[in-house]
């Protein structure tokens, strides 16, 4: 019976463990302001080789998208920023991006995201949350 209610207790001991990482903030997972800070500078490094995505980012002003990206990202992964940047259907109107062009982009994002060793399960958690925008900012 001791044998019993030790096993259970190292699985419940066990489960909570494995909960309490998986609960953990998307904001903490990513690294916090260092970490999202990382990611957008890997983001950018792997857009500016990519022939299909650079022309659209050719007038863009970098510094201004890296502080936008990084409070978008800040804010939905639970992170204590506010995103003060212009909404996606603004920000894309006009640029007729199309599914390759959109693709291109996201493969960009997890190309980066891998370039900074972030786990699979982590680039997963923020590419559920960034899908919703595709709407927002194919063909407008």
């Amino acid at each position: 019976m001791k044998f019993i209610i030790l096993v259970l207790t190292l699985l419940i001991a066990a489960c909570s463990v494995n909960q309490s990482s998986n609960h953990e903030s998307l904001y903490q997972a990513l690294g916090a302001t260092s970490g999202i800070e990382k990611l957008t500078d890997a983001f950018i490094e792997q857009i500016q080789y990519d022939p299909l995505v650079m022309p659209y980012f050719f007038e863009t002003d970098v510094a201004r998208f890296k502080e936008k990206f990084m409070e978008q990202i800040c804010e939905i992964s639970g992170g204590p920023c506010n995103y003060t940047g212009d909404g996606m259907q603004d920000i894309h109107g006009g640029m007729m991006i199309n599914e390759n062009h959109f693709n291109a982009l996201v493969n960009d994002l997890i190309l980066a995201m891998e370039a900074i060793d972030l786990p699979t399960s982590t680039q997963n958690r923020l590419l559920v949350l960034l899908a919703p925008m595709r709407e927002d900012i194919i063909y407008r």
